[in-house]
């Protein structure tokens, strides 16, 4: 997955059509599908859909009455939680996991981090009344230091873009490479807000934000 983004950013560099584009330079140290001209994402999104990964994800409307009750008003409390719901179902698959996060500024998120994934294994265990060995080792790093976090970002992007553009193309586009979007607080479409290849994510499914 490393290589196959560098050989796409060796492309890009020798192309004189884009030689001035203000983003370019950007782009070249890393993708970010936010601010990449249309011509770089294009490349690099046709690129992901030859890649051997598959993604999950995880949708949490900005919902003021449960951002207050259940998680006092913190965004740290809140990312967390759905960081342990991410992983609950996931990690007992493996023995061993590697998880790299997106370094944001200088605070220390690690073991804030490593609880709310233990937190995610302990209700797993809770739920199906069984004990799991599964080891996990957690690293923060920079989408330059960790090509694969350009992946998901562009990942990420595409179902953004369904739920606050109602734009379906770039999803489309990879879907291949989702193996499931868990619309976690559209209560009202509950059990069918498990988006899977059973149950296609389409615009035409969720509720309007």
């Amino acid at each position: 997955m490393r290589h196959e983004l560098h050989r796409v950013r060796q492309k890009l560099s020798a192309d004189k059509y884009l030689a001035d584009v203000s983003s370019i330079s950007k782009s070249l140290r890393a993708f970010h599908a936010k601010d990449d001209c249309p011509e770089v994402r294009h490349e690099v999104f046709k690129a992901i859909v030859e890649l051997p990964f598959k993604a999950q994800f995880i949708v949490a409307r900005k919902i003021e009455k449960v951002f207050t009750k259940a998680f006092a008003r913190d965004e740290r409390r809140f990312y967390d939680s759905l960081l342990s719901r991410l992983f609950e179902n996931t990690l007992h698959q493996r023995e061993m996991n590697c998880i790299y996060y997106a370094k944001r500024g200088s605070r220390k998120r690690q073991q804030p981090l490593e609880a709310a994934i233990r937190s995610g294994l302990d209700e797993f265990e809770r739920r199906w009344k069984t004990k799991i060995s599964t080891q996990f080792t957690i690293q923060a790093q920079t989408p330059i230091g960790e090509p694969c976090l350009q992946i998901i970002d562009y990942m990420n992007w595409a179902v953004y873009r369904v739920f606050t553009k109602r734009e379906m193309r770039f999803y489309d586009f990879v879907k291949e490479k989702v193996s499931l979007v868990w619309d976690v607080y559209d209560l009202g479409k509950y059990p069918s807000n498990y988006y899977s290849k059973k149950n296609p994510l389409d615009i035409k499914k969720i509720s309007p934000l």
